[in-house]
């Protein structure tokens, strides 16, 4: 089985060395396609028109250097791989939950859509954190548990176009494994924040929206502390939509 890893905090980020961890305990063709720097939030932009440039970091370990994640899964497969190309893409392990409506603009969960785009199973993993109590990120139960639900994944995953995003929790206690759906929120949480420096700003996340669905991923990852897992479809057609309007819209 050869597997590509990317991921949307960078190559060096202490993520993706815990992911390099749990590849090379399913297969010993691993390949590392990885943005140079952070690219979180790049969603599934392609840097089209614009020259890139690739280091080759170690063998089968690549930095794209302005890349995104799904620049990165591109050049895995059609240049780096392309006379075998990867079975399995794993994105991450990213620095932060991806749930809800964040997903769609997560670049982890992108280099898992990315793969479902060429056709072979992808899956983004991130590692929660308790951003309330701050301190550094908790890769213990990354390393716990990665392994055993990638391998879990990999042998009973379902469907074509199909790609899968995985979230685990922090703190001691793990209660399972529960696939479930993407939390919707009525509003986007993604604001503008004032800087402390004038004239500038961020655009961040202020705060989680309420109410949760109980049975949805933030609701389970956050407060039933279970690894979350949620197929998601690159076919984005609403079906029942399109049949409702065929015929009604008139020039």
């Amino acid at each position: 089985m050869r597997i590509l890893i990317t991921n949307d905090d960078g190559v060096d980020a202490p993520g993706m060395t815990v992911m390099r961890e749990i590849a090379a305990t399913l297969s010993d063709d691993v390949w590392v396609v990885a943005p140079d720097g952070n690219q979180s939030g790049a969603g599934h932009r392609f840097s089209f028109g614009r020259e890139l440039s690739m280091e080759e970091r170690e063998p089968k370990v690549y930095a794209v250097h302005g890349g995104s994640p799904a620049d990165c899964v591109a050049v895995g497969f059609t240049h780096l791989c392309k006379d075998h190309t990867p079975d399995v893409v794993l994105s991450g392990i990213n620095n932060g939950q991806n749930l809800g409506d964040i997903s769609n603009c997560s670049g982890t969960v992108a280099g898992a859509r990315q793969a479902a785009m060429y056709g072979v199973l992808g899956i983004a993993v991130s590692q929660s954190v308790d951003y309330a109590a701050g301190g550094p990120l908790d890769w213990a139960n990354s390393r716990r548990h990665g392994a055993g639900v990638i391998s879990e994944l990999i042998a009973k995953a379902q469907g074509e176009g199909v790609y899968y995003n995985v979230n685990i929790p922090f703190g001691d206690e793990v209660t399972g494994i529960r696939v479930v759906p993407a939390q919707r929120f009525a509003r986007s949480p993604i604001a503008y924040y004032p800087s402390d420096n004038a004239g500038k700003f961020f655009i961040t996340i202020l705060g989680t929206p309420s109410p949760l669905d109980p049975q949805q991923d933030f609701h389970q990852l956050l407060h039933e502390r279970a690894v979350t897992v949620t197929p998601l479809q690159l076919q984005q057609t609403d079906a029942a939509v399109a049949a409702a309007l065929d015929g009604k819209l008139q020039l």
